[in-house]
């Protein structure tokens, strides 16, 4: 199944559309998605998802998010990133998921950690 293909049926079948790590990972690796870690950036700056973008939920507006790819939204375990996908459904867009497990649960599954 593509990426876009699995976006569409997470955000379809649920409100809170959340991606499984191994999903997330293969998505990475293709540059597939945009990841955006809504952690604060001395949080970010202690380690973060390859390639991920810092939008702090403090000052979180997702009309400044890219449009080129689906996004998917990480905080450190999953609460903050639930909420920054809320707003980016609100503000309209069908393409956005979040990683529930986020920054935590990827260095835990042995996911690459960038400083």
């Amino acid at each position: 199944m593509s990426f876009a293909k699995l976006i569409a049926e997470l955000t379809s079948s649920t409100s809170v559309p959340a991606i499984e790590h191994e999903h997330l990972q293969d998505a990475c690796l293709a540059g597939d998605c945009h990841v955006i870690d809504v952690r604060e950036p001395g949080e970010y700056d202690a380690g973060h998802i390859p390639n991920a973008i810092n939008h702090p939920l403090s000052r979180f507006d997702p009309a400044q998010l890219p449009t080129d790819k689906p996004i998917v939204l990480v905080c450190q375990a999953g609460g903050r990133s639930a909420r920054a996908l809320k707003a980016v459904i609100e503000h309209g867009r069908k393409d956005a998921v979040h990683y529930a497990g986020g920054t935590g649960g990827w260095r835990s599954r042995g996911g690459a950690i960038a400083m």
